[in-house]
């Protein structure tokens, strides 16, 4: 089962908040954050209502025999006050039990457009958005050092956002809705209080730089984007797929090659449960040829339109001064480099590892093939696939064995790090 480094609902009561001992014993396995509650967030699709009437306080979390309440004391949200506001929030959120209502207070206040997905895109509709939102710790006064329980981290959503136009000169259109592309904004979201900002990551980019004088107050330069935050930016899954698309073609620099397509590249395809499907691009955090120090990269494989073996794979770097660089990396085509494909070919006809998934797709359960992963490690390649365990009914899949390949070994053990020691014979 995952092992949480974010657990547990509410506060450790056997902790004392004078222990000094206690308070790093929990920091060491945990993450202290300041405000876990999430008013904004991706399946947050309703309107709230905070601050009313004692009895109607908010449900927090279960605690022992009884309850847990709380009441929201963030800046996020708009008075409803009375008279002829509290008319326009009823005939806005089509609500009107607010007009009859005795529970709201002064202080009562609607908290709308909670969905940071809609609450971006209302802000600024002209800029497109990648589709994978993702949620990280971070203290803003005090960047990543001297976290405690009296100084901890809170919960903020980043968002990359692309400028894009479909009227760039020369230059082929992608799926027919843009021909130009850049990743030239970071959007922020507090995931207590709700309030945006919008940061300038590309200051070059004419297109932002437009948008910029017509709304001078909203952009904020990247400079000025909080440390510890800063170092959760992540190189934008969205546009390293339009990229990667585009390489498949555009690699070829020899014109005569490049007419007659004689070098096409594709995506690979492997298999996830039992069903075929292109690989995508994942996260790593691996140390790239020629490096010294490991790094988060963004990494997608690539074979000969018309053969299975691999021939090139391309990263992008997300670490420090190395943010936004891309590097290819072309196998020898005198080579053969055994592609997913065929990784998953030798996976499933080796017959220890055959018989077992046998075994374990009887009645009552079957075998999830988890996604193949294709590690560069100095020259060569690691190849991992986890294998899942599922009951038909009930479902709670888990992690049932490890498979890694290496120079033509194909090892299948518990754990990762049985399969590694097995794999490079390591005692």
């Amino acid at each position: 089962m995952p092992e949480y480094f974010v657990k547990n609902i509410g506060p450790d009561p056997t902790i004392e908040k004078n222990s000094t001992l206690e308070v790093l014993d929990r920091i060491r396995y945990s993450i202290p954050i300041g405000k876990p509650r999430i008013y904004y967030g991706e399946l947050t699709k309703t309107n709230v209502i905070t601050s009313t009437a004692e009895k109607d306080r908010e449900l927090d979390y279960p605690s022992g025999e009884a309850n847990s309440y709380n009441t929201y004391d963030g800046s996020g949200g708009i008075v409803i006050g009375k008279g002829w506001q509290r008319w326009i929030f009823a005939k806005y959120l089509n609500n009107w039990r607010m007009l009859l209502t005795d529970e709201f207070t002064p202080e009562t206040k609607v908290l709308y457009r909670r969905n940071i997905n809609a609450r971006v895109r209302a802000i600024a509709p002209f800029l497109r958005y990648d589709n994978d939102p993702y949620l990280v710790v971070a203290n803003p006064n005090f960047g990543n050092q001297n976290i405690t329980e009296t100084n901890p981290n809170y919960l903020y959503w980043m968002i990359d956002a692309y400028t894009t136009t479909n009227h760039y000169p020369y230059s082929d259109p992608e799926n027919n809705e843009f021909n130009y592309i850049r990743n030239s904004v970071k959007v922020v979201i507090d995931a207590y209080n709700g309030s945006v900002k919008f940061y300038v990551a590309d200051p070059k980019d004419p297109i932002i730089r437009t948008w910029k004088k017509v709304f001078p107050d909203m952009f904020t330069p990247i400079a000025e984007m909080p440390k510890s935050i800063r170092t959760h930016i992540r190189y934008p899954l969205d546009l390293f797929q339009v990229q990667s698309e585009v390489l498949a073609t555009y690699h070829m620099d020899d014109p005569r090659v490049f007419y007659n397509r004689e070098d096409l590249w594709r995506v690979p395809i492997e298999i996830y449960g039992s069903q075929q499907q292109n690989v995508e691009p994942y996260y790593l955090i691996t140390k790239l040829p020629e490096e010294t120090l490991e790094e988060f990269i963004l990494l997608l494989p690539y074979t000969p339109a018309s053969r299975n073996n691999l021939i090139a794979w391309l990263a992008a770097r997300s670490d420090g001064e190395n943010y936004g660089k891309l590097l290819l990396y072309q196998f020898p085509k005198e080579r053969l480099i055994y592609g997913p494909e065929q990784i998953e070919a030798l996976i499933n006809q080796d017959p220890e590892i055959s018989q077992q998934i046998s075994l374990w797709n009887r009645e009552g359960s079957k075998a999830i093939q988890g996604n193949l992963l294709v590690i560069p490690i100095n020259k060569s390649l690691l190849y991992v696939e986890p294998i899942y365990l599922e009951a038909e009914q009930n479902s709670l899949p888990t992690l049932a064995r490890v498979i890694i390949s290496y120079e033509n070994r194909i090892v299948m053990k518990s754990t990762l790090d049985e399969a590694l020691r097995e794999v490079f014979q390591v005692n």
